[in-house]
């Protein structure tokens, strides 16, 4: 048995309601292959396309009636976010490990990500959010509200945030707890709620938003998890990819993996992330396991018979 990490991508999830509904539902399988394995599972999750809905949602009510609505902190989408796919993915994963005889309950943990608000992130906000915007509606936004705007491949305005890197993951003494009493736990949505400690014990909410693939890293690292599991949409990681002497990678040491991003191998918030955050979870601690795989191809990928192991 291990205690795994699973890092679930938002466009996994569908862009809408009804297709995270259907989506849920492959999704569910390929957990419950793992669960039926005896391991440990916890699941974080990207929430794309889903927290853009949220906050476009958000801003048309303040367009429509800006005497009755009030522009809705990032922070709080994300949370909204982490509710609504949580429902989804812990109903369908019940139900699927019920048709299967597995009796294990399935718990969403609203989850806070301290980060650093001196982090460099901060003064280069990159990550454009929400809806496209006219120019008048941008100007409007940074002269009322500071926001950071930009023009986005010529349609239009959008805002654009800070992306933090983690530093500790609030709720992780109740994850671990739910982990330890044979719960299934989903956690860190959407790279958590970014936060940081101000007066006191007060955490707020930071207007920025935490790649969801270093969130499940860190997570992992406090957790001591055997394995982090970062799922994409190719089985393998693979050098000079799209070129005619592109090779997939089986297994890669921590040295080769410094040397192929350093390479510029992997591409910027793409397959990057992803490779930079299995790594950190590899150097973390001794026999620690890092996985980049397809979503079916989970179960089969911790087994050894596919994806791309990053191992020391």
């Amino acid at each position: 048995m291990k205690r795994v990490v699973i890092a679930l991508g938002g466009n996994a999830l569908g862009s809408n309601l009804p297709e995270q509904m259907e989506a849920v539902k492959t999704t569910a399988k390929a957990i419950v292959d793992l669960i039926a394995k005896g391991h440990e599972v916890v699941i974080a999750h990207g929430n794309g396309p889903q927290v853009g809905m949220i906050h476009k949602a958000m801003t048309e009510l303040v367009r429509a009636n800006p005497a009755k609505y009030i522009h809705c902190p990032l922070s709080v989408c994300v949370a909204m976010s982490q509710g609504y796919i949580g429902y989804d993915l812990q109903n369908a994963i019940r139900e699927e490990m019920l048709d299967r005889g597995i009796d294990r309950g399935v718990a969403t943990v609203l989850t806070q990500v301290e980060v650093d608000p001196e982090d460099p992130a901060f003064r280069h906000p990159t990550k454009p959010i929400g809806a496209f915007m006219t120019k008048e509606e941008a100007e409007k936004l940074i002269r009322e509200r500071q926001y950071d705007v930009v023009e986005d491949s010529g349609r239009g305005f959008r805002r654009v945030v800070a992306s933090p890197m983690p530093q500790a993951i609030v709720e992780i003494d109740t994850i671990r707890s739910l982990v330890e009493t044979n719960h299934i736990v989903v956690a860190c949505g959407g790279g958590g709620i970014p936060v940081f400690k101000t007066n006191g014990h007060h955490l707020k909410g930071a207007a920025a938003v935490i790649d969801k693939d270093f969130a499940a890293e860190k997570m992992a690292e406090q957790l001591n998890a055997d394995v982090l599991i970062i799922l994409t949409a190719v089985e393998k990681v693979a050098i000079h990819f799209g070129k005619e002497d592109q090779e997939w990678l089986d297994e890669l040491t921590p040295e080769l993996t410094r040397k192929y991003i350093a390479d510029g191998e992997f591409a910027p918030g793409s397959m990057l992330p992803k490779v930079e955050a299995a790594l950190q979870f590899v150097e973390s601690g001794p026999g620690r396991v890092s996985l980049i795989t397809l979503l079916e191809k989970a179960h089969e990928g911790i087994e050894g018979k596919t994806g791309t192991l990053i191992h020391s």
